[in-house]
């Protein structure tokens, strides 16, 4: 059978195929792995704000999975791609960015899907969820006028080196 039973839970990150299965399922793995990592920040971080406030440690070392889990868990849609490469849906796409420790999130679509014309509202919603479990998401305007978010951890963490 396979699926996330036997691979273990990854968020959508908009580079691959739908997840499998039935959506509600996915939904249940969505909010247990978002609980999870709120239950990693309670125990782990401290400081003056509430522990839930502010990334881990380990979402520092994977902030492409940790972005991509908080706007999954946020309800928000993943953009989708074939195995040609091809995209097929229309919604967020989470790759790592330079700075180390920083990641880009855009609002993707196939050829015709209008994907460019949500992009501005769509990546408010991404801001605004992101924004709300403590990283900094800014937005820029890209080649072709496109717009972006670059998103990195508060000023406090010390962020992590090497690959993401």
């Amino acid at each position: 059978m396979g699926g996330e039973q036997e691979t273990g839970f990854e968020p959508a990150t908009g580079e691959g195929p739908p997840p499998p299965g039935p959506a509600e399922n996915r939904a249940a793995a969505v909010r247990t792995a978002f609980t999870g990592m709120l239950q990693i920040r309670r125990l782990t971080n401290s400081g003056p704000a509430a522990p839930e406030a502010v990334p881990a440690a380990w979402e520092l070392h994977r902030p492409v999975r940790a972005v991509a889990l908080a706007l999954e868990a946020a309800g928000l849609a993943a953009s989708a791609v074939d195995a040609s490469g091809r995209r097929t849906a229309t919604g967020y796409r989470v790759e790592p960015a330079a700075p180390p420790g920083s990641v880009r999130v855009e609002w993707l679509g196939p050829p015709g899907s209008g994907a460019a014309h949500e992009e501005d509202g769509e990546l408010a919603r991404c801001a605004a969820a992101l924004s709300e479990l403590g990283w900094i998401a800014l937005l820029y305007r890209g080649p072709r006028r496109r717009r972006f978010l670059e998103v990195e951890p508060p000023a406090g963490p010390r962020r992590p080196d090497g690959p993401q």
